[in-house]
């Protein structure tokens, strides 16, 4: 059964980016790398609002004439395997293979989707993220939590939303990044 994941890479106060949009902070090593390579390959679906599509459309691309470490090099190659739905009102087009853009997002549709699916479907970027843990349509969250206060910036998750989480699993890399894996519970 396919499920709806939202995995964000945050720092220890939980933003992914900090007041001035950067985020370089947050650059996976090799061992967090091929970890995330590994939880991405079980999806078949990325849903994206439009910055984070913006973001993410470098792995249409990536290592294909430049080479590419080999866990980037994996990572684009699970990346352009997978469906896309962008989700933006200011694009006219979303020119990477196997992308469907989309003007609004329905909690219903997306939840249909996740349902119909046989491969998880994921949830990239915290502001479509905030819509779907607001509707209660999220099963599994994935942070990845970096060794940095950066004081301000975008947050991982929406404040005003409260839900009840079950600890699946925790990891601990070399690079002090801490992985939490929590089920949502559903009420």
């Amino acid at each position: 059964m396919a499920r709806l994941v939202y995995s964000a890479i945050a720092s220890l106060d939980g933003y992914v980016n900090d007041a001035g949009g950067e985020f370089g902070w947050a650059a996976p090593d090799d061992e967090l790398h091929a970890f995330v390579n590994d939880q991405e390959r079980e999806v078949g679906t990325y849903l994206y609002g439009r910055r984070m599509y913006e973001v993410m459309r470098f792995w249409e691309t990536a290592g294909l004439e430049e080479p590419l470490s080999p866990v980037g090099q994996d990572y684009a190659e699970v990346w352009r395997a997978a469906d896309k739905v962008v989700f933006s009102r200011t694009l006219d087009e979303a020119p990477t293979a196997q992308t469907r853009l989309e003007t609004d997002f329905e909690p219903d549709a997306v939840r249909a989707l996740v349902d119909a699916a046989d491969r998880d479907v994921s949830l990239g970027g915290p502001t479509l993220a905030a819509v779907a843990l607001r509707a209660g349509i999220v099963d599994d969250m994935h942070l990845f939590l970096h060794p940095i206060v950066v004081g301000g910036g975008t947050a991982a998750l929406p404040s005003g939303t409260r839900f009840g989480l079950e600890l699946v699993d925790t990891r601990t890399f070399a690079s002090g990044v801490v992985h939490l894996h929590h089920r949502l519970e559903k009420s």
